[in-house]
């Protein structure tokens, strides 16, 4: 057996203590499968001094929640992981920029189909109202840049006051109310080839689709075949060597889909709902081993 290792939360942060340990049990099983054992271990005992990681043959970064409420140590250790040379996947370099979701005005730029967007530092009523003129619409959403699990995501109705904004860069969008009829949907990638394809729904009345908020989840046979284009386009576009990505996306009024995230840090893979319970994904594993 090969063993590697999985980092993990903070210790001292009680936020997911009652959840990732069940996703780390979902990868050990499915990498078992590929003659692979996992040791976990915090991210936050290897930012200053990645000595410790230098005996496994492979890190994976697959449990780091909460890593944009400390982001600056995130950026300093994906800095320290890289100049160690650590065999980390994905690569440290795509754990930094992929923690600051500016990384999806770049792919806008590149021809990816993404909601409109308007970036800015530090969100404020007025820059909410003149949102609300700019996208005709009636509600929009307002997120940080550096955020995970919908954190801090708020949904605002026009004539609605911004309270509790989020603090430094972010974004507003004009909200796809398609998110509550049709879902968002998922595909997951192993090894650059596709594994498996999850939708997802929120309950009715919210509109976060993550399952602490009581969002429901559902495997596909199969993606809409715009959907993977869109996927496969994102993926192209990004150019990045990576071992796991998943593409989140959502079908805007008209229809055509429309980039949400792509997922490179630390995505839960729903290796409940894949057909093959994760192999793809162990096997994947195997062959950069």
């Amino acid at each position: 057996m090969t063993e590697v290792a999985v980092l993990t939360p903070d210790p001292s942060d009680p936020s997911y203590a009652g959840q990732w340990p069940g996703v780390l049990e979902r990868l050990g099983q499915a990498l078992s499968l590929a003659g692979v054992t996992v040791a976990p271990t915090p991210w936050t005992d290897h930012v200053e001094d990645a000595g410790a990681l230098k005996r496994f043959p492979l890190v994976l970064p697959l449990i780091v929640w909460g890593y944009h409420r400390d982001h600056d140590r995130w950026i300093q250790a994906c800095a320290t992981w890289a100049d160690a040379g650590l065999t980390m996947l994905n690569p440290p370099s795509v754990l930094g920029w992929n923690s600051d979701k500016s990384y999806l005005g770049r792919l806008a730029d590149k021809g990816i189909a993404m909601p409109a967007t308007i970036w800015i530092d530090s969100p404020t009523q007025a820059d909410v109202d003149a949102a609300f003129d700019r996208f005709g619409a009636d509600r929009l959403v307002v997120k940080p840049r550096v955020s995970g699990g919908a954190w801090k995501t708020l949904r605002l109705s026009r004539g609605d006051r911004l309270t509790d904004a989020p603090r430094g860069p972010a974004m507003i969008q004009p909200y796809l109310p398609t998110i509550e009829t049709e879902g968002e949907t998922s595909l997951l990638f192993f090894g650059g080839r596709l594994s498996h394809v999850v939708n997802k729904r929120p309950v009715p009345g919210e509109f976060r689709v993550q399952v602490q908020y009581g969002g429901g989840y559902t495997a596909l046979a199969e993606p809409p075949a715009d959907a993977l284009a869109l996927a496969e386009a994102t993926l192209a576009a990004i150019g990045e060597d990576l071992l796991y990505a998943r593409i989140d996306m959502a079908p805007g009024a008209d229809g055509r889909w429309l980039l949400m995230e792509a997922e490179l840090i630390e995505p839960d893979f729903y290796l409940g709902s894949a057909p093959d319970k994760g192999l793809a994904f162990a096997e994947a594993v195997r062959a950069r081993l």
